[in-house]
């Protein structure tokens, strides 16, 4: 990448800036097959094809993107005729995809500036924008207003497969250097067209350790409720990426600095907000923390244990409130993961299948604190056991559960049949916290004395 002043204002549109073959660093080599298959085909009929988005960006700053994507003239139905393996997407962006088996590339059309006056247009119009939130985009353009409609400049860098040449029409080249996330055009204005952007500013911070421009960065605090706009289910795939990116705790800290978080778990929130005995929770933290580090280490991970986590402690809290008017433990466990989930899922869809994952996991927690009989060789034979044995663990690491409790678990799981025997036999269990006691109570005595 050459030199450049990182501070150098955003080029105006119609004037890119041109950094041919020779003088930057992105090379064919780095770009998938399936990517520079698409690429060339759509050149060899006779349409623009670049790369473009977070493929370019993560190649410049020497990481192995994650996708392709591809920008070009053709329209989505132009790019379905060049390619047989391909189907057409999306209502509110129309996107192609091109598959091979399991590879997706992604072809996206030249987006047009377009008129925000379309809001009042026929229900089919093109582009369509309610109180600033864009709810359906399918006006066509040239490159340079391509560059435009894009969130952030360093998402904003093309790669021309005519001439290997990278294309900059807002100085994301300069961001890129001076390690800074800055959005393109009015901050305010293109939070509100999407705000899963202040998501996004978010997670690419984090991701790339940049640090976030100021005039992108103070509408974040100000914004958060606009969240409440988007699909529930939408958010529930962004946050998927966030959380799951291995820097979730990051994602957490940064999304509770700037107000964000408390727009999406607003309960969760409000428990985060209170400590406990002079004690600030610390379950969330701890349990991102966790997802991390298993994430690094290539271990597997899923949603289920993930909402667990994050709504774990307005759970707690009725959990706890409940059997305190009385009712049973595992039964005060049902009401409250009900309603907790009931108040979350118009804000965070949380598909089924993850939903009735993350519920077994809360409700198991009781049962795992009886330990006499057959209970716990039933127990141990559960599906969701090592989840919720998991799940008890964390609780343990940070407080909120008896240490005790999980430490049985642990050499429960790995004990020879007599001596899990001895650990399910509730009188030996009481004679050992006889003994346990007794010195304390010597203790107590002597130091009155």
């Amino acid at each position: 990448m050459p030199d450049s002043d990182p501070h150098s204002a955003p080029l105006r549109p119609g004037q890119p800036r041109v950094i041919p073959r020779p003088e930057h660093i992105l090379s064919r080599a780095q770009i998938s097959e399936q990517a520079l298959r698409v690429l060339y085909r759509l050149r060899q009929e006779q349409f623009q094809a670049h790369l473009v988005g977070g493929g370019v960006r993560d190649l410049l700053l020497g990481h192995e993107p994650k996708d392709f994507d591809i920008a070009t003239d053709a329209t989505p139905e132009q790019v379905r005729d060049v390619f047989r393996n391909c189907r057409l997407i999306g209502r509110r962006f129309r996107l192609a995809h091109v598959y091979f088996g399991r590879d997706i590339i992604e072809v996206a059309t030249f987006r047009g500036t377009g008129s925000d006056t379309d809001v009042e247009g026929s229900a089919d119009a093109d582009r369509q924008v309610r109180n600033g939130l864009i709810v359906r985009d399918n006006i066509y353009g040239t490159i340079e207003e391509d560059a435009l409609r894009r969130d952030f400049t360093i998402n904003a860098l093309y790669y021309d497969i005519a001439d290997f040449a990278l294309i900059d029409y807002v100085g994301g080249l300069d961001d890129l250097q001076a390690g800074r996330l800055r959005l393109i055009g009015d901050p305010v204005k293109r939070y509100r067209e999407d705000p899963v952007r202040m998501l996004r500013a978010v997670r690419f911070a984090c991701k790339l350790g940049f640090s976030i421009e100021p005039l992108t960065e103070r509408p974040l605090f100000e914004l958060g409720h606009l969240l409440r706009d988007i699909p529930a289910a939408r958010l529930f795939d962004e946050l998927l990426k966030l959380f799951h990116s291995g820097y979730g705790l990051e994602v957490f800290e940064k999304l509770r600095h700037y107000g964000l978080f408390g727009h999406l778990f607003p309960a969760t929130e409000a428990c985060l907000a209170c400590e406990e005995q002079d004690f600030p929770i610390t379950f969330v933290s701890r349990g991102l923390a966790n997802t991390d580090t298993r994430l690094a280490e290539d271990k597997p991970v899923t949603p289920a244990f993930l909402y667990a986590i994050l709504l774990w402690e307005p759970v707690r809290r009725q959990w706890g409130e409940l059997q305190a008017r009385g009712l049973e433990s595992h039964e005060a466990m049902q009401v409250a993961a009900s309603r907790v989930c009931v108040e979350q899922q118009p804000l965070v869809a949380i598909p089924k299948r993850f939903g009735l994952l993350m519920r077994e996991i809360w409700t198991l927690q009781p049962l795992l604190e009886r330990r006499d009989g057959k209970r716990p060789y039933r127990l141990i034979t559960h599906p969701r056991f090592r989840a919720a044995y998991d799940f008890l663990v964390l609780r343990a690491q940070a407080g909120e559960a008896d240490p005790e409790l999980a430490t049985w678990w642990t050499r429960f799981q790995d004990a020879s049949s007599q001596e899990r025997a001895r650990m399910t036999d509730p009188s030996a269990r009481r004679k050992r916290r006889s003994r346990r006691r007794k010195p304390a109570i010597a203790s107590s005595s002597e130091t009155a004395s």
